[in-house]
């Protein structure tokens, strides 16, 4: 089952009615679901959409993986599959699979994203990819559960994180919000 184009723009309108504030710059993802491109493809420029989890634990701590591509601490997420049947489900499968947590013991908060986040990915000569953009749509998950076997092909270490470590004041916002 996999994502559909409509899926998509639904999941982005349901996002911009709670977030219209960021309906300009989200309007580049419109613009190319407009021209028909395929955005769950990876292969797709100048973008694609990726799924990302904000994974929050019983002492309202997020979860950070440290990713071995980029060697820097992040979110947990990743590209879509075609297994993928919505974007809320790519967003928890890619969490289990880097972090080892089952899903059983993660709750999903909303099936809209808390945050979309647009950042740039350098060329990867390595992989024969060029600079592009990726089109992260960010979930809040709930778990009383530690961190499980790590993905070690993509993951190094994980680690539990105040609020105050996210550094986008956005998404420290939504999700200070989120959790009172």
């Amino acid at each position: 089952m996999t994502i559909t184009t409509n899926h998509i723009r639904i999941t982005l309108t349901s996002y911009l009615d709670q977030h219209p504030e960021n309906k300009r710059e989200l309007a580049i993802v419109l613009g190319l679901l407009d021209d028909g491109d395929d955005l769950t493809s990876r292969k797709t420029l100048p973008g694609h959409i990726t799924a990302g989890a904000i994974l929050v634990d019983a002492n309202q701590r997020i979860l950070h993986i440290h990713h071995n591509a980029t060697g820097k601490w992040l979110l947990p997420g990743g590209h879509l599959e075609p297994e993928d049947g919505t974007l809320l489900q790519a967003a928890g499968r890619e969490l289990t699979e880097e972090t080892g947590i089952p899903p059983q013991v993660i709750t999903p908060h909303s099936e809209v994203p808390l945050h979309i986040d647009i950042h740039p990915i350098y060329a990867n000569p390595a992989k024969d990819e060029p600079a592009h953009q990726h089109f992260d749509f960010r979930f809040l998950f709930r778990t009383t559960a530690d961190i499980g076997d790590l993905q070690t092909e993509e993951v190094s270490d994980a680690a539990w994180r105040n609020i105050d470590q996210i550094t986008d004041p956005q998404l420290r916002h939504r999700i200070a919000t989120a959790l009172r």
